[in-house]
């Protein structure tokens, strides 16, 4: 890379600390701290939950897939729109109405403090081996593109996120989150016809792919595993413990449905556009094998973009996979805080949890840093990201979900459907392979993973029902829910964040379109089409200011 990407990469880099650094004071409550006051505009709120599912494997893992298998890769994210959808119609409504701070929060009011104990060690524990798998795309992306040694990638990272996480909590994120939106979406449509031209335009790249690129399914990416994905797909993003803020961090019901659309909508067209350039790097460059397929999103984008704009490109990737990162890191010290320490020290002032919630944040951070520098010796990230998703996905997230739409689920029926269902996942994927010789490929583990929750969990419904068993704490909790929504509707928000939040993104954008459109100026290839981005993004950010 040039000295200038470099420049770049740090004037980006600081703007992000300060927009998230801005949010320091939010940490006054734990309302505001890990779910930004209860009034994040939707349609911010759902650009943050695409970003931070979104950006976790988009460069590295789906990259990956798209540079050795073609379009099978879109069809995989297709799955994700599906998901969306359902979400926005059906569930994102269902924990909005529980009136929670977290997850955990509705699982000790729904079905018992025991249960919400052993629940959040689980999701602690996986948290370290999400985050860390997150953690490690954005160091491979600064690896490929610097040349700088990866564990000092992954270190370094690391200890960036962890600052702006503990200042900011979910403000900083939400906002990181929809500036990396807007910067990614403006790059990502300059490299694209900038890669076509290198391979003698689209006609030149359709010629030359190998004969099934373009096939919707592709070697172990069997029909079965896309179905099996995309249930998994479904209950990790409606239940999954960080995302589910993003459903009860906005004021209404109504606007809880609409980060679930506007997911679903982002996630039906972006992999059509984004996919590409790892897609056409194959046509230019088939030779990459092993783990070097990894890096292909980010060779496009050397070869291609203007000097600045790579920098510009690499920061917006870091900071957008690192999204996911931060978003793990504030739910797992909001579950180790809010329902761990708070339950054991009920006596704990307000600005002591505020302390412990930070020092959780930093002490998280650190273990996710470990993790990272561990994944490839775990197999390499596409591995590790599957895995992790077939063991624990569905058996962790679908049976709190379940309880939101059945009365007769208890405490120790969905407890049961959770342990059960990890530990027949834990023996196919680590006992049988070794001490019988046999293993599941991908799509028998993600099915094997997605099914075993479902059957335990309608066999005992079928059980309830049959037995005609009631469920007296269904009824307590009914109650306390309604009061909760009484209160609520009672309670005046204060806009002041809300508007502080707009107006960060919007002055971040126009600095980065005017970034963009200097950059423009001086490049030497594909000139006027930066500054038409950048001059596009300058007009976002004009759009998005708060009026007075």
């Amino acid at each position: 890379m040039h000295f200038i990407d470099y420049i770049v990469i740090v004037i980006f880099s600081i703007g992000i600390l300060v927009a998230g650094l801005s949010f320091s004071g939010s940490g006054k409550s734990m309302k505001n701290f890990f779910a930004a006051g209860g009034a994040v505009p939707w349609w911010i709120s759902g650009l943050s939950l695409f970003m931070s599912f979104f950006s976790a494997g988009t460069f590295v893992v789906w990259g990956s897939i798209a540079y050795t298998h073609g379009w099978v890769s879109v069809t995989i994210q297709w799955t994700m729109a599906i998901a969306g959808f359902i979400i926005g119609f059906f569930i994102a409504p269902k924990w909005h109405r529980a009136r929670v701070l977290t997850a955990a929060e509705y699982i000790t009011q729904r079905l018992g403090l025991n249960v919400q104990k052993l629940y959040s060690y689980l999701f602690l524990f996986i948290s370290l081996f999400t985050t860390g798998a997150f953690l490690y795309p954005v160091a491979k992306i600064v690896e490929v593109s610097t040349g700088f040694p990866l564990h000092w990638c992954i270190i370094v990272l690391g200890l960036i996120i962890i600052l702006y996480t503990t200042a900011g909590g979910l403000w900083a994120v939400i906002v990181t989150d929809v500036l990396q939106f807007i910067i990614l979406t403006a790059a990502v449509l300059i490299v694209v016809p900038l890669a076509f031209k290198k391979v003698d335009g689209i006609s030149g790249f359709l010629q030359n792919t190998p004969e099934d690129f373009f096939n919707i399914f592709s070697g172990e990416y069997t029909l079965g595993f896309m179905i099996a994905f995309g249930l998994y797909n479904l209950f990790f993003i409606s239940g999954n413990w960080a995302y589910v803020q993003r459903y009860t961090s906005v004021p209404t019901q109504r606007e809880a449905k609409k980060v679930g659309y506007l997911f679903g909508t982002l996630y039906l067209i972006s992999p059509v556009i984004w996919m590409l350039p790892p897609m056409i790097f194959r046509v230019f460059n088939p030779g990459l094998e092993g783990f070097g397929d990894e890096g292909a999103y980010l060779m496009m984008c050397k070869e291609v973009l203007p000097i600045g704009m790579l920098g510009l490109m690499l920061g917006a990737m870091i900071f957008a996979t690192s999204s996911s990162v931060n978003t793990t890191l504030n739910i797992a010290a909001g579950v180790f805080t809010n329902d761990l320490y708070k339950n054991i020290n009920p006596n704990t002032s307000n600005k002591q949890l505020m302390v412990v919630a930070r020092m959780a944040t930093v002490a998280f951070g650190i273990l996710t840093i470990v993790v990272a520098l561990l994944v490839q010796n775990m197999g390499g990230i596409v591995e590790v990201v599957l895995s992790v998703a077939a063991i624990t996905g569905a058996a962790l997230y679908l049976p709190p979900i379940w309880s939101l739409f059945s009365k007769r689920q208890n405490g120790k029926s969905i407890l049961t459907a959770t342990l059960v269902s990890l530990a027949i996942n834990a023996v196919f994927k680590f006992i049988t392979p070794y001490a019988f010789s046999f293993s599941l490929n991908r799509s028998q583990e993600m099915i094997l993973g997605v099914a075993v929750p479902i059957i335990v969990l309608t066999l005992f419904e079928l059980w309830f029902t049959l037995n005609k068993k009631d469920n007296p704490h269904f009824a307590k909790y009914e109650k306390q829910r309604e009061e909760k929504e009484i209160e609520a509707e009672e309670a005046v928000v204060s806009d002041s964040q809300n508007t502080h939040g707009r107006k960060v993104i919007s002055f971040g954008i126009l600095g980065t379109g005017l970034l963009v459109s200097v950059i423009g100026v001086f490049a030497d290839t594909g000139k006027w089409l930066v500054i038409a981005a950048g001059v596009a993004i300058i007009l976002t950010g004009i759009l998005i200011k708060p009026k007075k």
